[in-house]
């Protein structure tokens, strides 16, 4: 271990010093707040930054603080325990709200002067693994661009984390709106890929007609309007990712091309006979029910099976709610930063409003709808078309047998009973419980703490 000693007192320095040597730890010294600043800056130049700065209270003119506030201020990783005089409770409370880890009264004993270091030292290490953890979330916050904390999305982070650095062939299925497009940009940006291209096509928005030189590419007179060579996506994704958006539009007739791409990793271009290798990652998404389109014989069975290989089903905005709040902070702050704008507060009745909405365009529907409020400013613009879910005929149906009494009904000893039969049902198990009740995991342990079940 590594100790900056920071002492303006001779000889206690050199008794400190000899302490700390004598317990195997490495021992830099200065005299006053200036010397050891000019030190640490050699220090960091160096890259050898002390593990521990242990300094006295008082140094000629200046304090210890004066030390401390330099090292926080410029964010320097190392612990830090101030020496103060007997009795001086402020000058140790003071050490402590700038930032100091430990303080030593003196007189003190080798002991205790051994403790503190060693505080200060595990301190200084905990803090290094939480800026590594805040930054390696952070980076991956801002690569995947995926918001929210609810279990279905931890779920989703998780299987995109062990899947990324592969290979695998990852099919995403899920509602229109839901991000399956950016966990595609997450595999990738994760992946060991990162820095090769990713290509995205959408399977629906090409003519059939042009369909196969999108995807393969053509030579120069394929057909009629081909006056140079073409390279396709798939060539163009060459140790990259390949993103085929809404796979289940894809005509039939190129299925069987996709699908021998995928087993024997080559292409030919329209037009000609010559076979080129490609090394792709392919990753897949639909809406739509690719089994029943198989049962329909409108998909291939051999090709889903082949780009099913790692299944991951991105959750609609209905099953997360409690997501809600972040995802509208988020992207509040997105826009406002891309135009350079700061929108009006949302008042808490909007706020209602969009915590309620049932959301059937999801995520992409939340984005838009806060884009256009930071751009025009106009809330009533962005609530005239929210509404609650609708009570409609099919559910009013799902209520047969119930009804609200005439004389009315206390709502809160009705939800705990609901509750508590949940609880029973499930043998206290509270995500089945959950499930049980169509509820998140969080809005279902936040009602039962409410109610002390």
């Amino acid at each position: 271990m590594h100790i900056l000693l920071v002492e303006d007192e001779q000889d206690q320095r050199e008794l400190v010093a000899g302490i700390l040597e004598a317990n195997e730890m490495k021992v830099t010294q200065a005299d006053s707040v200036e010397s050891a600043i000019v030190t640490l800056k050699n220090l960091v130049d160096k890259n050898t930054l002390p593990d521990v700065i242990f300094s006295d209270w008082k140094l000629g003119t200046l304090t210890g603080i004066s030390l401390l506030e330099y090292v926080r201020n410029n964010s320097l990783n190392v612990g830090f325990v101030v020496a103060t005089a007997y009795g001086s409770v402020k000058h140790a409370i003071e050490a402590i709200e700038k930032g100091a880890d430990d303080y030593l009264s003196k007189p003190f004993q080798s002991q205790e002067l051994l403790l503190a270091i060693s505080k200060a030292n595990t301190a200084k290490s905990l803090k290094a693994q939480n800026q590594s953890l805040e930054k390696q979330l952070t980076e991956q916050q801002n690569m995947v661009d995926l918001v929210g904390n609810a279990p279905c999305m931890q779920q989703v982070y998780e299987r995109i984390k062990r899947v990324s650095n592969t290979n695998a062939t990852v099919m995403i299925s899920g509602e229109s709106g839901t991000g399956k497009e950016l966990a595609a940009r997450a595999l990738h940006q994760l992946s060991g890929r990162k820095n090769n291209s990713f290509i995205a096509i959408n399977c629906g928005a090409i003519p059939e007609s042009l369909a196969e030189a999108e995807l393969f590419g053509a030579e120069k007179g394929a057909f009629t309007g081909a006056i140079t060579q073409k390279i396709g996506k798939i060539e163009a994704a060459h140790q990259g990712t390949l993103f085929l958006d809404e796979i289940g539009e894809l005509p039939i007739l190129l299925q069987a091309k996709l699908l021998r791409f995928l087993q024997e990793g080559v292409i030919t271009r329209l037009g000609s006979n010559d076979e080129i290798q490609v090394d792709a990652r392919v990753i897949a998404a639909t809406h739509r029910d690719i089994p029943s389109q198989i049962s329909k014989q409108e998909f291939r069975e051999d090709l889903y099976y082949r780009l099913n290989v790692v299944p991951l089903r991105m959750p609609s905005l209905k099953e997360r709610p409690e997501d809600i709040p972040k995802l509208i902070l988020h992207f509040t702050k997105k826009f406002e930063n891309e135009y350079g704008s700061q929108s009006a507060k949302l008042s808490a009745s909007t706020k209602k409003l969009l915590l309620d909405h049932n959301w059937p365009g999801n995520v992409r529907e939340l984005s838009n709808k806060l884009e256009r409020f930071v751009l025009l400013g106009d809330e009533q613009e962005l609530i005239k078309d929210l509404t609650a879910p609708a009570m409609t005929e099919q559910a009013n149906e799902d209520f047969e047998g119930f009804n609200i009494p005439d004389e009315g009904m206390n709502w809160d000893d009705f939800e705990k009973q609901v509750l508590q039969q949940a609880l029973l049902k499930t043998k206290n198990n509270k995500t089945k419980a959950a499930k049980l009740l169509g509820m998140g995991y969080k809005q279902f342990l936040y009602r039962i703490e409410k109610f002390e079940l």
